[in-house]
């Protein structure tokens, strides 16, 4: 009669199973909890989404969209209300508000797809606060560092209305040239080729041709000599007539 050998397959594996059978089942158990808890925060996730993008889309003043962003952080939501409320705060013209909204907004949010537009917003109202020189900065930061997006163009091309106000019309040109060479089908092309035909270089800035050291000439020679006395407007005296010599006659005159 065969008798089951220590090695059979089958009595390794009845005698793994006997041994393990606790442990191999809290680790199914653990998965499952864990796909359980995984389908349910998904199920939440949503629900919550849904509900936060529910209250976005009621919203319309300020405190509205306040509570968005504060009950419903880390929502798509939640983001777009930043963008909404620093545009309600601009149309109030509390522009430091909103620059203050769009750096919240850009710190919690610095992959989001409307970064650009946020960046592009703080440069406006930074120009709208006056602060010319640190909306020009900006505006070409923005340009710079990301000169594929679309948002490249427009900023540039707000640049060109700042170095019209500063007067520096060349660089303004230089700008224009860009946005005509780089972003051909940009919307902003032809207002572009506007300011490039306006923008006039003005004689003072353009190149002037090299000129030679020259002796500089000679003042005007001053007559010291006293005038010369005029005529006066009696008449000059006649000269005296010369005596004709006398005639020859025909007849020869005789000798003594």
């Amino acid at each position: 009669m065969p008798t089951l050998s220590s090695s059979d397959p089958i009595v390794e594996g009845q005698s793994f199973w006997d041994r393990h059978k606790k442990e191999v089942l809290a680790a199914l158990v653990v998965a499952l909890l864990a796909a359980a808890a995984f389908g349910g925060y998904r199920l939440y996730a949503d629900r919550r989404e849904k509900t936060a993008a529910s209250l976005l889309a009621e919203a319309k003043t300020p405190a509205d969209f306040q509570k968005v962003i504060s009950q419903y952080a880390d929502t798509p939501a939640s983001a777009s209300a930043y963008l909404f409320l620093a545009d309600r705060q601009r149309q109030e013209k509390k522009f430091s508000d909103a620059n203050s909204t769009l750096q919240s907004f850009l710190d919690k949010h610095p992959k989001h797809e409307l970064t650009g537009i946020a960046r592009l917003a703080v440069a406006a109202n930074l120009e709208s606060l006056g602060k010319r020189d640190e909306a020009l900065a900006a505006y070409q930061r923005l340009a710079a560092s990301e000169p594929k997006a679309f948002t490249a163009p427009t900023a540039l091309m707000a640049t060109v209305h700042i170095l019209k106000e500063k007067n520096q019309i060349e660089e303004a040109r230089r700008v224009c040239e860009t946005i005509l060479t780089q972003y051909r089908e940009s919307v902003v092309t032809m207002e572009a080729t506007r300011e490039l035909r306006s923008l006039k270089v003005p004689d003072s800035a353009k190149t002037a041709p090299p000129t030679t050291a020259t002796t500089p000439a000679p003042p005007p020679a001053v007559n010291v000599l006293p005038p010369a006395p005029t005529q006066s407007a009696a008449p000059a005296a006649a000269a005296p007539p010369v005596p004709s010599a006398p005639k020859a006659s025909g007849t020869p005159a005789k000798k003594p």
